[in-house]
């Protein structure tokens, strides 16, 4: 299992892939609510595939906005959660963000996931509101220097 920076098209192409048939399909999210002005390789943001057995399985990106990374669009298939895959695209994403020399990551995660984002360091940040017809949760964390996690 591993996480790489997406370099070309073809793999842009395959977190799309990922992203249509978690976001759209299994959560309904509207297309028109799912991609935008951000998926590009121009450099406003970084993109990620999360590999499994040299598969692409998940996905996720950050961009920054005012000074803060802010992780977005991280999911999995369906048939590869429960794998660790979460953890090594949310690390993969906080090392971009300290590369960049920003130091405070923010997402805004389902609060399904709120448990999963608190053991990686993740605090709750506001009350539930709603994204797409789901409830999410702002959550925040410090990136302590040189490197993502604690432990």
């Amino acid at each position: 299992m591993e996480a790489k920076r997406i370099t070309s098209n073809e793999e842009l192409e395959q977190a799309f892939y990922i992203r249509k048939k978690v976001f759209i399909e299994e959560q309904g999210v509207p297309l028109e609510d799912e991609f935008d002005e951000f998926d590009q390789l121009d450099g406003r943001c970084e993109h990620i595939l999360a590999y499994y057995e040299s598969q692409p399985v998940g996905t996720g990106r950050i961009r920054w906005v005012e000074g803060v990374g802010k992780l977005e669009r991280i999911c999995i298939l369906e048939s590869h959660r429960k794998f660790g895959l979460g953890k090594i695209i949310i690390m993969a994403l906080e090392d971009i963000a300290a590369d960049k020399g920003t130091n405070r990551v923010k997402l805004h995660g389902q609060t399904q996931a709120e448990g999963f984002y608190h053991k990686l360091g993740y605090q709750t940040s506001s009350d539930v509101f709603m994204e797409d017809g789901i409830p999410h949760l702002l959550m925040t964390k410090e990136l302590i220097s040189g490197g993502s996690l604690e432990g």
